[in-house]
């Protein structure tokens, strides 16, 4: 995308600004157990920052039509939020290095989660991040959420920016092909899934850690 100049940083939430997939994984399979279903961690990985209308069907894909799947997450989402209620919320590492780095420059920052919109809020604010943030926007704020560009493209929106002017951040192979089919300059910091070959072209930047993608910035503003 040539030197384009960066002028927005849109996030993914889970497994990117806070360490919360490794509860996801846990917490499904449990979940699923307690009614009965042998749910694997490749299970978990498939469905990952994929909105509930395309994660859905694959569950039941998987486990057959009956698996009563809005019961299992509801149970993980009681399970997640008893551990956190406990434990709090684990950062990534340089979350707030990269954050008052953008703030320092002057680059406007947007949230684009599949999670739902309370939730969101509650994570964010429990993590005391909401004041670095311009814009937030969640799966339950658009038709189609990942993989289709759409929550992307309301966050660039939101920011009053074009998304060939935002970096992307995401952690998942789902998310990156929503940031990329957006037109962002899509960057993946892994979490559980390294870039495989189909994702590696549609990537401006690959990071161990939020800290270490500042460098990614470097030239761009």
């Amino acid at each position: 995308m040539g030197n384009t100049k960066i002028k927005g940083a849109i996030f993914d939430m889970d497994g990117l600004m806070i360490d919360t997939e490794k509860l996801y994984l846990r917490y499904w399979k449990k979940a699923a157990e307690d009614f009965g279903y042998p749910m694997e961690d490749s299970h978990i990985y498939a469905i990952r920052s994929l909105a509930r209308k395309f994660s859905n069907p694959l569950l039941k894909s998987f486990f057959g039509e009956d698996f009563p799947v809005d019961d299992v997450r509801q149970r993980r989402t009681e399970l997640i939020n008893a551990h956190i209620e406990e434990n709090g919320i684990d950062l990534k590492k340089g979350l707030f290095e990269l954050f008052g780095f953008l703030r320092e420059n002057g680059i406007k920052i947007a949230v684009a989660t599949a999670t739902p919109r309370e939730r969101t809020l509650k994570y964010l604010e429990k993590i005391q991040i909401l004041s670095y943030i311009d814009a937030i926007v969640c799966g339950d704020m658009v038709t189609t959420g990942k993989p289709a560009p759409d929550i992307y493209l309301t966050a660039a929106k939101e920011l009053g920016l074009p998304p060939q002017e935002c970096a992307a951040f995401e952690d998942s192979p789902n998310g990156i092909k929503s940031a990329y089919s957006a037109g962002c300059h899509a960057v993946m910091i892994p979490d559980m899934t390294p870039p495989d070959e189909e994702i590696m072209p549609m990537l401006s930047g690959v990071y161990d850690n939020l800290e270490d993608a500042v460098e990614f910035f470097t030239g761009r503003i």
